[in-house]
Formats: C-alpha cells, structure tokens, sequence
C-alpha cells in the first residue's frame, strides 16, 4: 500500500479528515485514527443529553460506522518523534507501548478543560465537554432536587436548589437554558420545593453574553433567559469555589452545591509536549493547515491556530475553535495532503462564517445565517433543523429526531442513573504467574500486596545488568510514578496466587503529595531505593523531579555506599 496517512483524535477535526482522506486516496492509503474512544460525540447535544431531552447514546455514533475503510485504533497517544516519523501509543488492558508510523500525519486533538487559575474550582465544579460530563451533569441535578424536597435545614435547601454555570459563551447559554427547562419539568414530581426556591445564575466576566453574535440577538438571549428566572450576571469573574458556595470577583457569596464551569479552554497535554510550533499553546499551522517547520504535519480543530489571512494578529485574524470550520478544514487539508503527496502547489484555506446558532431551551433560540437575525421559536426551529441535517450518520439522525419528537409529547424523566466512575481504589487478584505489568507499559497504578507473593525486575538499560526483588504482604511497587515517571521502568509477575489494593495514579500522587506521613515514607524510602531526592512538599501543580533512567536500585545503593 502507498502513504501511510495517520490521524491523531476522533473529534469533528479528525473524524472529518480521515473521512475526507479516505474519499481523495480511497484503497490507495492506509489511513489510521487513533482516538481513546470508539464513538464520535456530537458536542452541540450534549447540553440536552444533560437535560434528559435525548438519551446520551443518541449523542454519539460509533467510529467504525462513519469511517468505513479507515482503520480505527481504540488507544492513549503517548509521544511523537518527528525525526522517525513514529508515534507511540498505549493499547489493551496491560497498556503495552506501540509504536506506529506515518508518512503524513494530522493533528486533530482538539482541547481540553484547565480551572486551576481559580482556587476550587477544578475540584468542585462539574464540566460539559464529554458525555460522561453531560451524564454526570444530570443526575448530580436530579440528586439535588430529591436531596432538596426531604431536607429539613433551611440553607441546605438552599444551596441544592441554587445552580451556577460560568460562562455565557455558547456552551454556557445553552447549558443554563436547558437546565432550567430539566428543572422546572421536573418540578411537578418534588412536591416540598416550591419554584420560587429555585436559583439559576449564569456568571460571564465578559461584558456581554455570545459574544460570537450580534449584541441585539445576545441582549434577547439574555431577556429570554431572566423571563424564565435565570440571573445572568456579566461583568463577573469567579474568585474562588467550594463544595457549598461561589465567589464572584465583586465579593459575591453564592452559596450552592452545583457549579457547572463552561469555560477554561486550554491545549492537550500531549499537544504542548510535542517538538511543535505553538502560538498561544495551539499548534502553529500556516495558511495550507500544514504546520510551521514540519513539511508532512498538519493540524485542524480546536488544537490549531489557523489564520485567515496574511500576518494574522488579532482574535478575528484566526479560525474559530467550532464544529463549521472544523468540517470545512478537514476538506481542505486532505486536498493539500493529496497535493503534497502528488508533489502539486497548496492552497490557503479559506472560509466564511455561513452564521451562528443558540438554542435557549423552552423552544427559544437566537441565530444570524447569511447576515439574517432571527430569533424565537424560529430561530430554535432552525438551530434544531440544522444541526439534524449536520450530524454524521443517518442512524443518528433518527434516532436524535425520534428523541426530539417523544420529549415533545412526553414528560422528562427524573431516573436517577449511578454514573460514577471507576474506584480510585480497587482489589485486582492475579493468579501464579500472572504478569501484573511489564517494562514500557503505561504508569497507571500503585500497588500495595495484600496476599501472595511478587517478583519485581528491574534491567539497567545500559549495563544490562538484571535486579529482581521479592514483596510479599504489606509490600508495594509502581511508586516511580510519583518521580515523574509516566512508564514501567520494571516488570512484575505473581509468585503465587495473590491479591493487590490498587490505588489510581492521581489518587496516589494526591495522597504522596499532601499527606505527611506517607509523604515522609516516600521520601526516604525513594532516597534508599532509587538515590534520588523527592520531596512531597511542593508548589500545587508542579512537576515531580523525574527519576534518571540508567539508576537501578541496586546501582543506586552502590553508588550511595562508594
């Protein structure tokens, strides 16, 4: 087979450009996606999946079913090595490291969610980016309402029935407006809350809500939104956050139980850590979607900064972070990859905003297409209209219709579903021989014996030189991750037929990091090991001081003792 086409991320960017690879070359080139799901979410509905309105699995269409003839590769990218031409990848259930080539490769990883710039927030407020935050979203809702009709405590009520979203972008208005329809629909079935105990406050420290459409049509978004009793308050940050209450940057107090943070964009994690160009932490791609420097890299999507026109310098100057350009870049992007590989000239991506839409829930919305306002009844028509007409796949489409059609006629249901995720903490029993994990696998876990016996082996990468150590009850191993380490540096096989307590990586660097007595412990017990120094005390968020890779255990006590 001929180029070997590699897609990195299944969201709109990455979908859509290895769909559109695979229509230019067809059977010409192996075209890879990597994606760490195997569905592709239609963000538009994930604010009415948080409402009940359509059923979350009506909100994502399997991968394999839009990319036909494209291969699928369920896995965590780890690294790129652009002088190989070689990303690596940890897949299946021992996260085992694979590393696979490309001739051309597409960056499509789109963005994720940072609160850390304020104190509390990224640890109490709930997020609406993927389907398990719309899941989430609802039913911590639904858990407020039946805490709240039973509760005898006034300010208890209080702080259930009192719901906050920050950010009066479009996913901001969207959510508040779809909320307060789940809400007052499902009212009827708590008969000890009285509507007039509900509080919804929508917070924007912009001046102005929807900032991406005319301020006539944001002024009506916001009209519609306080007629149905949400407070929008703009021209107010958030200062800090806690399990019961919001502080706003005027002094504000909100006291509440759910904070649903729609802003804090920022680059993924493995974006920033690739040898690219990067302009305001997202890829720097000239005006072809090629990035800067690297001649077979390209990017799309909220990951890229895109410029629209020449010495780009201003917000406007670059492409918006939306599902329209998205499919638009994808487009052109296989049209110059087919170029470079045909060793033709590349054009510059051009496009227009065709407009814009919101919908309000309770049948309102706002929208300007082709420079036409329109708003009300008509304009949520149309926002529903045309985001059917946009989603991949007919399936979903009927089936996202159907859901539309029934919420119509039928009341919204208040099922509470258990959406908690995997324990932090978790028993895992191996049998004899079993291998818990090997050297290059992903570190994911700290393990602590509590039956059995396991054999830990260490291989100096330079010496060759093979240290093995036995831990039996009380014992533990993969503690390297707090040093920075993000692979196996060993591998560890069960002796005999035992049980581990499995603690997850951000639970044990949590607890390392912040809990003395296990912080002491690690401390020494990392300096005796290892020879490294590692100090549990340090500034939140700070990397760990990474271990060096040619240091055995067995090298690092010799050195220590000559």
């Amino acid at each position: 087979m001929g180029q070997k086409l590699l897609v990195l991320g299944g969201g709109f960017g990455g979908l859509y450009a290895a769909r559109e690879l695979r229509k230019r070359f067809g059977e010409t080139a192996d075209i890879q996606l990597i994606s760490e799901e195997n569905y592709f979410v239609f963000q538009p509905l994930l604010p009415e999946v948080a409402a009940g309105a359509i059923a979350e699995m009506n909100a994502v269409t399997s991968l394999r079913e839009l990319l036909k003839g494209v291969r699928l590769r369920k896995a965590t990218i780890h690294s790129v090595d652009f002088d190989r031409q070689v990303v690596t990848v940890f897949q299946g259930v021992q996260r085992r490291p694979t590393e696979i080539e490309y001739d051309h490769l597409v960056v499509a990883m789109g963005s994720r969610i940072d609160l850390s710039r304020v104190p509390g927030l990224s640890d109490h407020a709930l997020q609406m980016k993927t389907l398990d935050d719309a899941r989430r979203l609802r039913a911590h809702i639904i858990e407020r309402l039946e805490h709240a009709d039973v509760t005898f405590l006034p300010e208890v009520k209080r702080e259930a029935l009192t719901f906050v979203v920050v950010g009066a972008g479009f996913s901001g208005i969207e959510t508040v407006g779809e909320m307060k329809e789940l809400i007052d629909r499902s009212l009827k079935y708590y008969p000890n809350i009285d509507p007039s105990e509900i509080r919804v406050v929508a917070v924007e420290f912009a001046p102005r809500a929807l900032n991406e459409l005319p301020e006539s049509l944001a002024a009506y978004a916001v009209k519609q939104l306080e007629a149905r009793g949400v407070e929008v308050m703009l021209n107010t940050g958030v200062a800090s956050a806690t399990g019961r209450r919001l502080v706003t940057s005027t002094g504000e107090e909100i006291p509440t139980r759910t904070i649903v943070a729609t802003i804090g964009n920022a680059p993924s994690p493995i974006v920033l850590e690739m040898n690219l160009a990067l302009n305001h932490g997202r890829v720097a791609v000239d005006r072809t979607l090629r990035a800067q420097g690297r001649d077979n890299v390209w990017s799309l999507g909220d990951c890229a900064m895109i410029p629209l026109k020449e010495a780009a310098t201003e917000r406007g100057d670059f492409a918006p972070p939306t599902a329209q350009f998205a499919v638009r870049e994808a487009r052109h992007l296989a049209k110059n990859i087919q170029a470079a590989v045909q060793g033709k000239p590349l054009s510059v991506f051009q496009y227009k905003s065709r407009g814009s839409l919101a919908s309000l829930g309770a049948h309102r919305g706002v929208a300007e297409v082709f420079g036409v306002k329109l708003s009300g009844y008509p304009a949520w028509l149309l926002w529903r209209i045309y985001y059917l007409s946009f989603m991949p796949g007919f399936d979903t489409k009927l089936r996202v219709f159907l859901s539309w059609f029934l919420d119509g006629i039928r009341p919204r249901s208040v099922v509470q579903l258990d959406v908690s995720g995997k324990d932090g903490a978790r028993y895992v029993h191996f049998a004899k021989g079993d291998r818990v994990f090997e050297k290059g696998n992903r570190s994911d876990g700290f393990y602590t014996v509590v039956s059995g016996r396991f054999e830990v082996t260490y291989q100096d990468d330079n010496t060759g030189e093979v240290t093995c150590r036995e831990v039996g009850p009380g014992g533990h191993f993969g503690e390297r991750m707090i040093m920075g380490e993000t692979t196996r540096y060993g591998s560890v096989v069960a002796l005999e037929d035992g049980k581990v307590l499995v603690l997850g990586r951000a639970e044990f660097e949590k607890l390392s990091t912040t809990f003395d007595a296990m912080g002491d412990y690690f401390e020494g017990y990392i300096k005796d090991t290892y020879g490294v120094d590692w100090h549990p005390a340090r500034p939140l968020g700070a990397p760990a001081p990474k271990a060096p890779t040619d240091v055995t255990p067995a090298a690092a006590k010799q050195s220590a003792a000559e």
